[in-house]
C-alpha cells in the first residue's frame, strides 16, 4: 500500500493531514503548501497574467493550469478544491469571475465580469443536517475554445459551452449549448445558430 493510500484509508490519519493543509477558518490552503507544493503540481506558463488582487484558492491534490497569454483579472476566484481546473492559451478571464472546479475554458475564450462558473453542488437531501455539512457533488463545466461569456452569467455543474459560442450578459445556462449558438436568458435559450450553408447567424426554426 502506498503512503497516499494509507492516509486516504485511515480516517483519522486523513483528517489530520487535512487539517495540516488547510486552514479551518480561511479559503484555500495553509501558506506552506502555497509556496512549497503547489508551485511543483500545478503548471502555470510564464507568459501568463495573474493579477495581484486575484485570488487562487488552490490545492495540490487537484490540477490547476494556466496557458500561455492567458489572463486572470483582479478580483477573481480560482477554486480547485475539489475539482480540476484547467484554463487554456489566451483566455481572459474578466474582473470579479468566480471559477470553483471542475472547469475546463478552451483557448481563445473571453470572460466579462462577473461571472460564475461552478461545477459544484452541495447536498441538502437530509433537513435535519446544515447544507454545508452534507456531501458535495461536482460535475465538469467544459467552455470548449472561442468562447465569449457576457458579464454576470452563470453557468451550473455539467454544462458543456460548445466551440465559438455566445452567452449573453445575465444569462443562466443550465443546459449545454451546441457549438455557434447564442444563448440568453434563465434558463438560458438558443437565440442563434451560425448556418454554414448560408454563412449567417439565424434564429433557430
Amino acid at each position: 500500500m502506498s503512503f497516499i493510500e494509507r492516509i486516504k484509508s485511515n480516517t483519522n490519519l486523513k483528517k489530520w493531514v487535512y487539517w495540516m493543509m488547510v486552514s479551518e477558518n480561511n479559503p484555500g490552503c495553509r501558506l506552506w503548501v502555497r509556496l512549497f507544493m503547489n508551485p511543483f503540481v500545478h503548471k502555470v506558463s510564464r507568459k501568463s497574467v495573474i493579477r495581484s488582487n486575484a485570488r487562487l484558492d488552490l490545492a495540490p491534490w487537484k490540477m490547476f493550469s494556466l496557458g500561455k497569454k492567458a489572463v486572470i483579472e483582479d478580483f477573481c476566484c480560482i477554486n480547485n478544491m475539489v475539482g480540476d481546473v484547467y484554463i487554456e492559451d489566451n483566455v481572459h478571464v474578466g474582473l470579479s469571475n468566480t471559477i470553483i472546479g471542475p472547469v475546463t475554458v478552451g483557448a481563445n475564450t473571453i470572460m466579462a465580469q462577473n461571472i460564475v462558473l461552478s461545477g459544484l453542488n452541495h447536498g441538502y437531501a437530509d433537513p435535519d443536517i446544515p447544507i454545508k455539512n452534507q456531501k458535495e457533488t461536482t460535475a465538469p463545466i467544459v467552455i470548449e475554445e472561442d468562447c465569449w461569456i457576457g458579464a454576470n452569467a452563470v453557468v451550473v455543474a455539467g454544462v458543456t459551452i460548445g466551440k465559438h459560442c455566445i452567452v449573453a450578459a445575465g444569462s443562466v445556462v443550465t443546459k449545454s449549448v451546441p457549438a455557434y449558438s447564442i444563448v440568453g436568458g434563465n434558463p438560458a435559450k438558443i437565440l442563434k445558430q451560425y448556418n454554414n450553408v448560408t454563412k449567417n447567424w439565424e434564429k433557430p426554426v
